[in-house]
């Protein structure tokens, strides 16, 4: 069992930037894959960007390579997402996913946390 939180959501200009954290509880958080994803109203939930355990395979969206970066540190059982050159159409709720192996679908993760709120402003 893993209980992830998000914090590090809120209202920015475009081109700013945010740095979204996410904190686990919970024994196995450094075998897990995480991933961030992204829900805006009356879409789908999508991927944004995953890490292996190890932080040595990470994975990005087309939408967010070359602006968002993931990491973690299993020390802290945190995964973070830092997000720059922010745009208006990457205002979404973001969640944290923990799961077994690498995957760019909501199928391949197991526990989420409540997701935080980031609304860019043109």
């Amino acid at each position: 069992q893993v209980d992830l939180v998000e914090s590090g959501g809120g209202l920015v200009q475009a081109g700013g930037s945010l740095r979204l954290s996410c904190a686990a509880s919970g024994r196995t958080f450094s075998s897990y894959v995480m991933g961030w994803f992204r829900q805006a109203p009356g879409k789908e939930r999508d991927i944004v960007a995953a890490i292996t355990w190890s932080g040595g395979t990470t994975y990005y969206a087309d939408s967010v390579k070359g602006r968002f970066s993931i990491s973690r540190d299993n020390a802290k059982k945190s995964v973070y997402l830092q997000m720059n050159s922010l745009k208006p159409e990457d205002t979404a709720v973001y969640f944290c996913a923990a799961g077994p192996r690498l995957g760019d679908t909501r199928g391949y993760y197991d526990y989420w946390g409540q997701g935080t709120q980031v609304t860019v402003s043109s």
